[in-house]
């Protein structure tokens, strides 16, 4: 089985800065992409960033100049840096990561989402 665990959110005051963390464990062959997402109270879920094994990155352009992903390929930890974050920003944030879970064989499966339970992110004075 596979586990994606997100810690970190809290509540910050605009302009505030906070970083989220998520570790994923559990049967794991390989990761490919891991990447955060957020989704606000009667808003669809949106990507925020996203970083490959190798570690191109991927911003949505809202976010872009304020935020900072990186990964922690031997933890298989990815981690969000939030700068100057606005009240908009305020959402729930999920942590995503396509991997390959292990086969019963040595081998791996193919691969597929897992998603976090999310971590709350609030933005207010």
């Amino acid at each position: 089985q596979v586990q994606l665990v997100e810690s970190g959110g809290g509540l910050v005051q605009p302009g505030g800065s906070l970083t989220l963390s998520c570790a994923a464990s559990g049967s794991i062959f390989s990761i490919n992409r891991m990447g955060w997402y957020r989704q606000a109270p009667g808003k669809q879920r949106e990507l925020v960033a996203a970083i490959t094994s190798g570690g191109t990155t991927n911003y949505a352009d809202c976010v872009k100049g304020r935020f900072t992903i990186s990964r922690d390929n031997a933890k298989n930890t990815v981690y969000l840096q939030m700068n100057s974050l606005k009240p908009e920003e305020t959402a729930v944030y999920y942590c995503n990561a396509n991997l390959r879970p292990k086969s019963g064989f040595g081998g791996a499966l193919p691969p597929r989402d897992y998603w976090g339970k999310g971590t709350q992110v609030t933005v207010s004075s």
